[in-house]
């Protein structure tokens, strides 16, 4: 479909297998990104993952500081349909309305389930069996459009953010083509989101990064799956920040004051919580690389670690 003319609006990785898929198969115009905001080891600023892509096949990118003030050269690429997928910002009603197949966004949770910029993070955070993408024609409300089509998958005890985030998005690529022609066709059915089954999945805020060990060890573990790797759950060991990447819950009930460490085996830290010991698998303490903890046991004194506590 290579005469229907798409503008695409995403910034992140989450939405690259989307934007090549549908460069390779319709006329993408335009690719529309936040601004550059990452910079490598030296200080220079990094292309976002999706302006990258767009350079590669050759394709105009625009990178306006505020879409709602600056949108001209959108309208000005005639789109046939507008296509986001975390993109970051609200799109003004203006650039909506404009297209004649409308403009959707492929989103990644079933809604109304987890409305707003970490759905997936949430989905992990919260303890979700199940989580999916949907595709919906896009509102002024944030992700309240109607639901064009949504696909499952489930969330394996495993999971974590970083095995959980390209799952989704490559379903999202396969559903937003497997929706599309339905949607160019005038084929798509659409329905109303239930108001009363709304629940978000906003940003993560810096304090929700923290771990609170008062808290039972599932809960904890599925905040560390949900931030793994980046952000990543953090806590501090002797003043120092140190993140927790990954970790698995006993069935050894804690003795302790929650956040003390009460065993160590070869490969773990065993760390009280409010009910069962949490083992700590894959760690990165402040100013040292990500290690498993089988590593970071080589070479220090492991009896001076007994009873210190994480705070």
């Amino acid at each position: 479909m290579k005469n229907i003319n798409v503008v695409f609006m995403g910034t992140p990785t989450f939405a690259v297998p989307i934007l090549e898929s549908l460069i390779k198969n319709y006329n993408v115009t335009l690719v529309v990104s936040q601004p550059d905001r990452e910079k490598d080891r030296k200080g220079n600023l990094l292309a976002t993952p999706t302006k990258a892509l767009a350079k590669e096949y050759n394709i105009e990118v625009f990178q306006p500081t505020k879409i709602k003030e600056d949108y001209q050269k959108i309208i000005d690429k005639q789109p046939d349909i507008i296509i986001t997928c975390a993109y970051g910002q609200i799109i003004p009603d203006e650039l909506l309305n404009y297209p004649k197949y409308g403009a959707i966004n492929v989103h990644g949770s079933l809604l109304p389930k987890l409305r707003g910029g970490a759905p997936i993070h949430w989905a992990l955070i919260n303890g979700e069996k199940e989580t999916g993408i949907t595709i919906m024609y896009m509102s002024s409300k944030m992700d309240a459009g109607d639901i064009i089509s949504q696909r499952k998958i489930p969330i394996l005890d495993s999971d974590n953010l970083d095995t959980l985030y390209p799952k989704l998005s490559n379903l999202g690529r396969d559903l937003l083509m497997d929706t599309l022609p339905d949607i160019i066709n005038n084929k798509a059915n659409s329905i109303k989101q239930n108001e009363e089954e709304v629940t978000y999945g906003l940003n993560i805020k810096k304090e929700e990064e923290k771990i609170d060990f008062n808290q039972n060890a599932n809960i904890i573990n599925n905040q560390i799956r949900g931030l793994s790797s980046k952000p990543g759950a953090y806590c501090y060991l002797d003043n120092k920040r140190l993140k927790i990447l990954k970790a698995s819950i006993t069935d050894i009930p804690s003795q302790k004051e929650p956040g003390t460490i009460e065993k160590i085996t070869k490969d773990s830290l065993m760390v009280a919580t409010n009910d069962y010991l949490l083992a700590l698998k894959d760690i990165q303490i402040e100013g040292k690389k990500r290690c498993f903890v089988s590593d970071y046991l080589n070479g220090i004194n492991k009896e001076e670690l007994i009873n210190k506590k994480l705070k």
